[in-house]
């Protein structure tokens, strides 16, 4: 599963700095790469909202780990 950790940490990472960029320059990477709200772009998005959703878990094997 480790594999998937750093897989879905990597995916959370580049939707962070899509975020980064719609913050300062108001250019969000996404869409511009794959069209605004198109059927890839919609994938994409929800591919990072999954990953981040599954990284929460890493916080409850994080504390699992420190007690042991």
């Amino acid at each position: 599963m480790k594999w998937f950790d750093n897989t879905a940490l990597t995916v959370v990472i580049i939707g962070a700095v899509n975020w980064l960029l719609i913050g300062i320059f108001r250019l969000d990477l996404i869409a511009w790469l794959f069209g605004n709200m198109s059927w890839l772009s919609r994938i994409v998005y929800t591919i990072v909202g999954l990953c981040g959703l599954y990284l929460i878990s890493l916080f409850g094997r994080i504390g699992s780990m420190s007690e042991s």
